[in-house]
């Protein structure tokens, strides 16, 4: 008990420099310039998240918020499956339509 007290300075250092992060991550999400980039933006973002609530779990000592955290983690790592799902089949739609499309130039020629 007396350490997490004397770390307390500490754990908000922590806590100050991953929400710095969190909106450096933001900014590259919103930014991008690929899809790609802004996918593992996302997927940054969760972890810190994660990492920001296991850290106030410590210091609060508050048990139920690292079942949260669990939670959390399991829907950050579904949302990524998803979305990377959804941007796989974008780029396949955009490779199958040049393909049709040098292929329709090629016949014209």
């Amino acid at each position: 008990m007396e350490l997490i007290g004397q770390y307390s300075a500490f754990f908000y250092g922590i806590l100050s420099v991953l929400a710095v992060m969190l909106v450096l991550c933001l900014i590259r999400a919103v930014i991008g310039p690929r899809i790609a980039d802004r996918l593992i933006a996302v997927n940054m973002m969760g972890t810190m998240v994660m990492v920001i609530i296991a850290v106030l779990a410590v210091v609060k000592e508050q048990g139920y918020l690292l079942d949260i955290c669990l939670i959390y983690a399991m829907i950050s790592f579904l949302a990524v499956v998803v979305l990377t799902r959804i941007y796989t089949g974008v780029y396949r739609e955009a490779r199958e339509a040049e393909k049709r499309e040098r292929e329709e130039r090629h016949a014209d020629a």
